[in-house]
Order: C-alpha cells, then sequence, then structure tokens
C-alpha cells in the first residue's frame, strides 16, 4: 500500500508541473502559434473538420490535435491556458501508459521508476507544455505497440483491436507514420524473435477495418471537399518532401538523434548506456519483453535518421521503451534512480519557475507583448502590416489582419509553388508599392529587417511606439502612421 501511495503521489506531483503556469506561458512562434491560430480560426468559421489559416485552408496536419484545441477553447476559452491543456494531459496519459506497460511486462518497481525517468527527461517535461502534436502522438503510438506486444505476449487478441484503434489516431494525429512505423517497428521484432508466422494472429483483416473506421472517415472526407489539393499538399509536400529533401539542412547530420538522445533523456541520458555496459559485461540473457523494447527504441530514431528532414521531436516515441529499459537496468542502483530522480525534478521547477514568472517580459518568441501595446489604439479599420520576418503571434493576440510587407518580386518569389518548402508561406502579403496613405497603419518591424526599414522608409512620418522586448536585444520595434489629411 505505501510503494502504491508512493508511485501515485510522485507521478501526481509531475503532473501538476505540467499543469503549472500553462495559463502564464503566450503562444511562441513559429510553430505553436500556426496550431492556436488554425484552431481558432476553426471556432470562428463554425468549421471542426477543415483546418484554415489567414483564410486559407491548410494541410499541414491531420485534424486530431485540432480537435484538442479546439474543445479547449470552447470550454477554457481562447486563452494560454487552454492552448497548452491537452499537452498537459496526454503527457499525464503518457505517464500513465508507461506505468501499465512497465507493470504489465515486470513489476510495480520498475513501473514507477520507468515513469518517473520518463516524466523527469528534459524532452517530455518540456513536450508537456508545448502546443504540437508530439505528445499526443506519443500517446497513441505507444498505446498501439504497447497494445501489440500484450496481444502477442499474452495472446489475447482483444488487445491487437486496441493497437489498431491507436494506430488510427495516430494517424489522425500525424498521418500516415502513425501506422507505418508501429508496423515497421513491429515487423523487425517479429523478424528478431524469428516469429514472422505471428502475423496470423493478429487479426489483420478485422484490425484493419477497425482502424480505418478511425481514420479514413475525415480523410475521405476532406478528399470529397478538398480534392487532389489535400492529397498534393498533405501527403506530397507534408509526407513526401519531408523525407526526401531535408526542411534544415544544417541539421541533416549523421548524430543528430544521438544528440537528441543525450539532451532529451538529460539527466538519465549518461545512466542507460553505463547501464548496458554493466548488462553487457554479466552477458544477462534477452528475453521477448527486453527484445521488443530495444527493437522499439533503436528503429525509431534510426528510420527518422533516413528521411531528410530532422526535427528534435521526431524519436520522441523511443522514449518510452527507452525509459522502462532504463528503470530495468538501473533496478539494483537505488541512488542513480534517487538522483536523477531529484536532479530532474529539481531543474523542471526551475525550470517551470522561471519560465512563468519571466515569459511575460520575453518578447523574443512571442509578440504577446507588442499585440497590447498595438491594442490600445489600434481600431477595427486600422491597417496592421509587419516588415521582416513574419512575428505570427501579434495578428493571433490583436485578432487583426496582418500583411507581410515585401516588393513584388520577393512576393512572387516566396509564393506557394508545389513540391516546395514555400507552400507554408500562407500569411497575406502587401506590396510596398500599395501601403495606402488613407488608413492608419500599424507597422511590427521584426530585427532582421531594422536596417532595411531605415532605409527603406527613410523620412517617412512614422511615430515609435515602443521595442519589444525592453531589455536585452530588441526583436521588434512598433509604429505607426496617421492616414494622410485630405
Amino acid at each position: 500500500m505505501n510503494e502504491r501511495l508512493t508511485s501515485g503521489a510522485a507521478i501526481l506531483c509531475l503532473v501538476i508541473l505540467y499543469f503549472w503556469g500553462n495559463g502564464s506561458l503566450s503562444v511562441t512562434a513559429p510553430v505553436e502559434v500556426n496550431y492556436a491560430q488554425t484552431a481558432k480560426e476553426m471556432l470562428s468559421a463554425g468549421d471542426w473538420l477543415s483546418p484554415q489559416i489567414y483564410g486559407n485552408y491548410w494541410y499541414d496536419k491531420p485534424i486530431f490535435f485540432y480537435w484538442e484545441l479546439l474543445a479547449a477553447f470552447s470550454a477554457f476559452g481562447v486563452t494560454d491556458f487552454a492552448a497548452r491543456f491537452f499537452p498537459a494531459l496526454f503527457a499525464a496519459a503518457g505517464l500513465l501508459l508507461t506505468y501499465g506497460f512497465a507493470r504489465r511486462l515486470y513489476d510495480a518497481r520498475t513501473a514507477f521508476w520507468s515513469a518517473i525517468i520518463l516524466g523527469t527527461g528534459v524532452l517530455y517535461a518540456f513536450l508537456a507544455k508545448l502546443i504540437l502534436t508530439d505528445m499526443s502522438l506519443f500517446v497513441f503510438f505507444g498505446g498501439t505497440l504497447a497494445a501489440f506486444f500484450l496481444g502477442y505476449y499474452e495472446r489475447q487478441q482483444k488487445f491487437f483491436y486496441i493497437a489498431y484503434a491507436c494506430a488510427g489516431l495516430g494517424v489522425l494525429t500525424k498521418g500516415p507514420v502513425g501506422f507505418l512505423l508501429p508496423g515497421l517497428v513491429i515487423l523487425v521484432f517479429l523478424l528478431a524473435a524469428r516469429d514472422l508466422s505471428a502475423l496470423r494472429r493478429i487479426c489483420l483483416p478485422t484490425g484493419l477495418l477497425v482502424f480505418a473506421a478511425v481514420c479514413a472517415p475525415w480523410y475521405i472526407y476532406m478528399y470529397l471537399v478538398h480534392g487532389a489539393d489535400f492529397i498534393n499538399t498533405f501527403l506530397g509536400i507534408h509526407n513526401v518532401l519531408r523525407a526526401t529533401v531535408s526542411e534544415h539542412a544544417k541539421w541533416n547530420v549523421w548524430y543528430f538523434y544521438i544528440g537528441i538522445y543525450f539532451i532529451g533523456m538529460f539527466p538519465w541520458s549518461f545512466a542507460l548506456p553505463l547501464a548496458l555496459y554493466r548488462a553487457w559485461r554479466i552477458r544477462p540473457s534477452i528475453d521477448t519483453r527486453a527484445l521488443f523494447l530495444l527493437v522499439w527504441a533503436v528503429v525509431v530514431p534510426v528510420f527518422f535518421q533516413l528521411m531528410a528532414t530532422k526535427y528534435p521531436t521526431y524519436s520522441f516515441p523511443a522514449f518510452l521503451p527507452t525509459a522502462i529499459l532504463t528503470a530495468r537496468l538501473l533496478a539494483h542502483n537505488p541512488r542513480v534512480l534517487r538522483g536523477g530522480a531529484i536532479l530532474g525534478m529539481g531543474l523542471y521547477l526551475a525550470v517551470v519557475f522561471i519560465a512563468t514568472n519571466y515569459s511575460e517580459r520575453d518578447g523574443h518568441f512571442s509578440g504577446k507583448r507588442a499585440a497590447a501595446i498595438l491594442s490600445e489604439t489600434m481600431r477595427a479599420d486600422d491597417l496592421l502590416v509587419c516588415y521582416g520576418d513574419y512575428t505570427a503571434t501579434v495578428p493571433y493576440y490583436t485578432g487583426h489582419t496582418m500583411y507581410a510587407l515585401a516588393t513584388r518580386e520577393e512576393i512572387a518569389a516566396r509564393a506557394p509553388k508545389e513540391m516546395s518548402w514555400n507552400s507554408k508561406n500562407v500569411m497575406p502579403f502587401l506590396p510596398m508599392d500599395e501601403l495606402p496613405a488613407d488608413r492608419t497603419v500599424y507597422l511590427v518591424v521584426e530585427r532582421h529587417a531594422f536596417d532595411a526599414f531605415e532605409t527603406e522608409f527613410a523620412g517617412a512620418d512614422w511615430e515609435e511606439l515602443g521595442e519589444i522586448p525592453t531589455e536585452g536585444r530588441t526583436k521588434l520595434r512598433l509604429y505607426r502612421r496617421a492616414a494622410a489629411t485630405p
């Protein structure tokens, strides 16, 4: 009983931290705001099926995460807390999933430390607060593979159907990878276990019907409504292009996900290699359970390493089996376990405290403060424009459409094109030579354009309203130009 109470209290403490201060954390650019703005526009339009941003249909991600945001906005209003509600909730679900799976595989002690190791790791703790799809995918991906293995190991068919349903939710969250990658992990595991005959036991025909029933209706709807545009953009650009053309070439290095592991699993990242070294010296037998966890932990990062586009969060689903393996291998090192837990929890407490107390003063990642200054005097018929990188959080918090100022040549070059990363440039543009003189104009200048602003707008009657942030390196400058007198 005491062990259960201790486990429950520790996990509850982590869950509280995941929700703590979320109302004080501004939506950031450039990624978080894309999800929040899309859900905000969908809510305003009353359309819960077709993602849209800046008045355009938006096929970057499937629908499930937008449903989470829409549900939270409907329940709590369009607030910072609401935007971060479901990532925190799914982080709690991920801990419970890890605990339950590890306990089913091994015992309560292993389950407890698996949840603690996972929950105090740097990447998991951060993703619990970020407005991203990755925590939702983590739960559905983990649910798929955990359910499969329980069905395989315990020979209970009901778990296979749970696996297919979770895979369907994964596809609704992140696309085909939610089905294909768990399938690859399963195939490699069965090959390693020399048990391909198990494919006849996993209820494939009926399971695929369950899978299709979960995810196919939305995809069919999108194709019927939006046609080839949806297919070409979603599958072509956001799946095929990501796999073949690097979005961030500097990250396309062979050691990328090794680095992500050591950073993301800190303070546990150095414990697992040491534990594996000790295990290698004593040469323990690798049973079916350990084999499955190893295959899962290795196949996921290797798969994404072979893809051209790399993101720090792509290999995140591998952290679940890694946490269980770490807990198992460190079972006889209670000092290491306790020390890592204290260090991880302490670091997270410090980070959350700093973030929640200073985020409002920071204007480097969010335009919330800039939006507040602009909203003090900006009227509904005033024009809001920006110069330099598009700070999407400004229109998100003001509720005003913001146009990106550029030359006609720049606008043509940045226009969305098929099978090009320019497809993300869906923000509204305004040619600089069309800036109206008969309207009051509010201008947000991003730091990369400070010098160009002085050149392009020299002599113009712009009133400076402020700088963001006021401390440290300036990120944004705010200006206003009154309408010309007739």
